[in-house]
């Protein structure tokens, strides 16, 4: 199924029936009272996030929604039925954005989480309504309201405790896999990755689950490259881990310039997401001689005056990678 993760629809909820104007009219009865009934409220439309979903494909060729409108009503004093109601199902992380105020309506961030986007019209009363003392026979009755309608922008981004950014190449894709049971392909030239991933990574019989998104490249924010297309599916994330291939060690400066290039990025994409905890991930240690790596990973830090957490870690031989899940799972505890 191809990922989507934005949409426009227009969503309509349904009109309300119209009332009804009648008098009863039987034998032995010629001038009965007025028995015109009231009609039925027009259907709501709802949104309910479904966990088994995972993009907004549906929406592709299929763009406006209604719901049912109410009845009228009838003679005998019969209430018109109310208009069945909408029900859509959206994946879970999507906002539902009104597309011409821009106003945040629900962020849809939990599993059967519903939402009601148009509320159905109300109903028109019938002529026995307006039956009084001074006005036996009531021609008067009232009109069903219109339904609400909103053209929609659905944005999804996608829920994950931990975001993988990086380079094209650096690994990402491969931890993933080491880490959890998701299964992104993995090939040795740069943007293998097309479309974000998400995995569960379960650690001493609790979870968290990580997204691996497409590899940023300098300009991205700018739109070159992948990553300006993914970046909001880790803003919802709690923390970052930035994967750097280790393998051009030895020349510390240019390795330098690549780890600035990404957080450059993120800075120029968000600020919040430039605030987002992060830590350093050296991958590919299994390739490089340990002393020497250790000089200039010091070197790399100090000129960084990085602050916060770093690990070195290898995808071949999975060196680091399970002291790095205990960590982030005592992390993502601390705060949940």
């Amino acid at each position: 199924m191809k990922f989507i993760d934005e949409a426009i629809i227009l969503v309509i909820a349904g009109n309300g029936g119209d009332g009804c104007v009648s008098f009863r009219r039987e034998k032995y009865i010629p001038k009965g009272g007025p028995d015109g009934g009231d009609g039925g409220d027009g259907g709501n439309v709802y949104l309910i996030a479904d966990a088994n979903l995972n993009t907004l494909s549906d929406f592709c060729f299929k763009k406006t929604f209604y719901a049912e409108n109410g009845k009228n009503g009838s003679s005998s004093n019969c209430r018109g039925r109310k208009g069945r109601d909408l029900i859509i199902k959206v994946p879970i992380g999507t906002s539902v954005i009104d597309y011409d105020t821009k106003e945040i309506l629900e962020d849809m961030i939990y599993h059967d989480q519903i939402s009601k986007i148009s509320k159905g019209g109300w109903h028109g009363l019938g002529n026995a309504r307006f039956k009084s003392s001074v006005n036996r026979s009531p021609y008067q009755r009232t009109i069903g309201s219109k339904g609400e309608r909103h053209n929609l922008y659905l944005k999804l981004m996608l829920l994950a405790d931990v975001g993988i950014i990086g380079l094209p190449n650096a690994g990402k894709s491969t931890l993933i896999r080491n880490i959890s049971a998701a299964k992104p392909k993995v090939a040795s030239y740069p943007f293998t990755t097309l479309i974000p991933t998400l995995g569960v990574v379960n650690v001493d019989n609790k979870r968290f689950v990580v997204a691996d998104i497409p590899g940023l490249v300098e300009g991205a924010a700018q739109g070159i490259g992948l990553g300006i297309n993914f970046l909001k599916h880790i803003q919802r994330c709690r923390l970052l881990v930035h994967l750097v291939d280790i393998t051009n060690i030895n020349n510390p400066s240019n390795l330098i310039k690549d780890i600035n290039i990404v957080i450059n990025e993120l800075k120029k994409y968000n600020e919040n997401l430039f605030q987002k905890p992060r830590w350093l991930v050296f991958n590919k240690i299994d390739l490089i001689e340990t002393t020497k790596m250790n000089l200039n990973i010091k070197t790399i830090i100090q000129s960084l005056k990085w602050q916060d957490r770093y690990y070195l870690i290898s995808n071949f031989n999975k060196t680091g990678i399970n002291e790095m899940c205990q960590d982030l799972m005592k992390f993502i505890n601390l705060n949940y």
